[in-house]
C-alpha cells in the first residue's frame, strides 16, 4: 500500500463551517484571527482508492491548515513556510510518502521549493495535473459545441501564473490564436515573445480581461486572484466555453441564469479509480471525485514516483505531458462536465448549442 498526504486549508469563510459547524454564528474577522494559531491538523483520511493498472491500493491523509487565502497571500512568508512546515512534520509522523499541496499553499511563497528542502518526504503542487485536465476538459467541452480548436481564438486568464503559463505553451501551435491575459504587461510580453520565437505567431498579449473574454471562443481561467467574479458574464461570447480552474472562481453562480448561450464547466475535476473510495472530507464534490491537483499527488504515489515533481513557478511541458499519461494508465479520469459542483447532462450541452446557434 502506498501513502500520501495533501494539505487543505479554507478557501472562503463558509468553509470553516465544514468542520466547525459553530463558526457559522461568529464574526469572519474573529474567526480568521483565531485560527490563524492553530496548528495543523488531520482533517480527513482518504482510503478505497486502488490503482486499475496495477491494484495497488492507497492511503492518504488530508492535513487541514486553517488559514485563509488572505491569510496565506499577506502573511509574512516566514510565518506560512512554519505552517506548512508543521503540516510537513504531521504528514511523515503519519507515514506519507510524498505531499501535495492544494489551493493557495502552493502559491504562498516560492511554490514549495523552500518547503520540500525542509522535509524528509518530497513536495508536489499538482499543477502539472491540473494543466493537463484543464486543457483536456476545454477541448472536450469545445468539441461538443462544435468549435474546432485549429481556428478558435483562446484566452488564458493568468497567463503569467505557473499554471497559466504552462497551459499557454501546451495550446501554441493547437489553435487558431491565443490570448495571453494578466494585468501585469512585462511577463505577458515576455512570454509572448517566447512563443513567437518558436514559431507560434498568432499569440497576443492583453491587459484588459474584458476585451479578450469578449474575442474568446475558449475560455481558460487559471488566475490566482483573491477575489471572486472578475469576469462579468455578460462579456462572454454567445457559443463560448468558459473552463474555470481558478479558486476563487473568477465567473459568477449568476451566468447560469444570465447566459444559457454559453458552456461554463468547472476545470479539474477528476474521478479516482476504485470500487468504493472515500475522500474522508466533504469538498462539496459527489463521492470518488478531487481536484486536479490532489489527484497528481495520489497518481505520483500510486506510482511510486516520489519525487517532487511540480515545484516552483515553472511548470516543464514533458512533465505535464507525462503525469496525464500516467494517471490514464492508473484509472484517473476527467469527472465529465460540470458547473459549480453539478453534473451538467447531455441535454444541457445540446440546449446551450441550439441557443448559441440561434
Amino acid at each position: 500500500m502506498r501513502r500520501f498526504a495533501f494539505v487543505v486549508h479554507p478557501l472562503r469563510f463558509d468553509d470553516f463551517a465544514r468542520k466547525y459547524p459553530i463558526t457559522r454564528y461568529l464574526p469572519p474577522g474573529l474567526v480568521e484571527a483565531a485560527f490563524k494559531w492553530v496548528h495543523p491538523m488531520v482533517a480527513g483520511h482518504v482510503t478505497g482508492v486502488r490503482s486499475s493498472q496495477t491494484g495497488e491500493e492507497l492511503e492518504g491523509w488530508l492535513i487541514g491548515l486553517p488559514l485563509t487565502p488572505r491569510l496565506l497571500l499577506e502573511s509574512p512568508y516566514p510565518f506560512v513556510l512554519q505552517k506548512l512546515e508543521q503540516a510537513g512534520r504531521l504528514a511523515e509522523s503519519l507515514g506519507a510518502e510524498i505531499l501535495g499541496l492544494g489551493a493557495f499553499t502552493k502559491i504562498a511563497g516560492d511554490r514549495g521549493v523552500t518547503l520540500a528542502e525542509r522535509l524528509r518526504i518530497p513536495v508536489t503542487t499538482g499543477n502539472s495535473y491540473t494543466t493537463a485536465t484543464a486543457i483536456e476538459g476545454a477541448m472536450a467541452a469545445a468539441g461538443r459545441l462544435g468549435i474546432a480548436a485549429e481556428s478558435a481564438t483562446i484566452a488564458v486568464i493568468g497567463a503569467s501564473g505557473a499554471i497559466g503559463r504552462a497551459a499557454c505553451w501546451q495550446l501554441a501551435g493547437q489553435v487558431g490564436r491565443l490570448l495571453l491575459v494578466a494585468r501585469r504587461p512585462q511577463p505577458l510580453q515576455e512570454l509572448a515573445a517566447q512563443l513567437r520565437e518558436q514559431g507560434q505567431s498568432a499569440v497576443e498579449a492583453k491587459t484588459s480581461l474584458t476585451e479578450a473574454v469578449r474575442q474568446a471562443d475558449i475560455v481558460i481561467a487559471v488566475s490566482a486572484a483573491k477575489q471572486e467574479d472578475i469576469v462579468n458574464p455578460a462579456d462572454l461570447r454567445a457559443g463560448s466555453v468558459f473552463c474555470d480552474v481558478a479558486r476563487p472562481r473568477t465567473l459568477s453562480r449568476q451566468v447560469k441564469d444570465q447566459r444559457p448561450d454559453v458552456l461554463v464547466i468547472d476545470g479539474g475535476v477528476i474521478m479516482v479509480p476504485g470500487e468504493s473510495p472515500d475522500m474522508g472530507l466533504n469538498f462539496g464534490f459527489p463521492p470518488k471525485m478531487v481536484e486536479a491537483c490532489m489527484a497528481e499527488t495520489m497518481i505520483l504515489a500510486l506510482d511510486g514516483r516520489l519525487e517532487p515533481y511540480t515545484l516552483g513557478p515553472h511548470i516543464l511541458p514533458e512533465r505535464v505531458r507525462e503525469i496525464h499519461r500516467l494517471g490514464a494508465r492508473h484509472g484517473f479520469r476527467l469527472a465529465g462536465f460540470r458547473r459549480f459542483e453539478r453534473a451538467i447532462s447531455d441535454g444541457e450541452v445540446e440546449q446551450i448549442r441550439q441557443l448559441a446557434r440561434s
